[in-house]
């Protein structure tokens, strides 16, 4: 369950959590301009999609530093790390 005011989960724990499925996301238009750009690629076109897993990182060694006090700089976060 999301609490609909911040977006944060309020379940009591992951067990109840709902993972969001397909069937979740609205549907997703997409435009084309028109001009592709030789510059960024030999088809024209530019990649989007890296952008939203940039701060998958960093949100994760946040939520690892809140659980256990221990601050990860480097990937991957291993149990060795953490000990």
């Amino acid at each position: 369950v999301v609490d609909p005011r911040n977006g944060r989960t309020i379940n009591s724990n992951m067990a109840d959590y709902l993972v969001p499925t397909n069937a979740d996301i609205p549907d997703i238009e997409v435009i084309s301009v028109g001009v592709p750009d030789l510059d960024a690629s030999t088809l024209g076109g530019k990649g989007v999609g890296e952008v939203g897993i940039v701060g998958v990182a960093p949100a994760i060694a946040n939520a690892v530093f809140h659980a256990t006090g221990k601050r990860i700089r480097d990937l991957p976060i291993t149990l060795e790390k953490l000990m």
